[in-house]
């Protein structure tokens, strides 16, 4: 279940920079800030004025790097948004079922760095909710959030990447692009089953039970499917579409549900 008791009592998020450090191998992650936590928060701005103020140059980011019309830069920016936010949550969670709570209020957002669209840190002292086995719950560490279950660590997930995060997002896109729900929270689910994916070989447990659970959580199980890959392994097969074919240069993702 877990990385090592060692290696996951040493810091609250070492089991997610250690599994980011593997995925990419020992490379800087794109679009997250180097080892994820920002100390100094100058030129930071907090991920909740993405709801609000920053969602025009994050619209604006998009568009310049994907050279798209509104709607397709409003879809493609949710997409690359929610993977770089929920990829260390997944990643803490399917490493060490030690979730860093992705609150907009816990995440810093710079756009700054002209390589990325947008580049996400967590603020030091982020919450973790954990389990009661935990080193950190064991040793009474202050950024613990020690919760009774499997079933309370899921809601806690939820609660903090969907409830008190991206929907409020979600809402604000809906007041400039006509974008519905189900395509976004397909790309959502998309992105948690990706990092489930890429991070099998790093990570314990079965993939698809792992992609089941996560997604269960957040109620959007249905917006994807599991097929077999060429490799032997699983690839995700989408049931919504994220505006990628729209582009200039039109382009089809692997599971496009638009695929021939």
């Amino acid at each position: 279940m877990t990385l090592t008791l060692e290696l996951a009592g040493s810091h609250p998020l070492a089991p997610v920079t250690h599994s980011l450090d593997a995925m990419f191998g020992g490379l800087q992650a794109p679009s997250l800030a180097p080892g994820l936590i920002v100390p100094d928060q100058a030129g930071w701005a907090p991920a909740s004025d993405l709801a609000g103020p920053a969602l025009t140059p994050l619209l604006e980011s998009a568009g310049r790097r994907w050279n798209a019309q509104p709607h397709a830069a409003a879809a493609l920016a949710w997409k690359a948004y929610t993977y770089w936010l929920a990829l260390p949550a997944v990643l803490g969670w399917a490493s060490a079922r030690r979730v860093p709570l992705v609150t907009a209020s816990n995440i810093v957002t710079s756009f700054s760095n002209p390589a990325t669209m947008i580049t996400l840190g967590v603020r030091a002292g982020i919450p973790v909710a954990v389990l009661p086995n935990d080193p950190l719950a064991l040793s009474g560490h202050p950024d613990a959030v020690v919760v009774p279950d499997e079933a309370a660590l899921l809601t806690e997930f939820r609660r903090a990447l969907l409830d008190e995060h991206l929907t409020p997002l979600l809402d604000a896109l809906h007041t400039r692009v006509r974008l519905g729900r189900r395509p976004l929270l397909g790309s959502l689910a998309s992105g948690i089953a990706y990092g489930i994916l890429r991070s099998s070989d790093i990570t314990p447990g079965a993939s698809a039970e792992s992609i089941d659970l996560l997604l269960g959580a957040l109620g959007i199980r249905d917006l994807i499917d599991l097929v077999p890959a060429r490799n032997g392994k699983l690839d995700v097969q989408r049931k919504t579409c994220c505006l990628a074919f729209t582009l200039p240069n039109a382009k089809l993702c692997p599971g496009c549900c638009i695929k021939p």
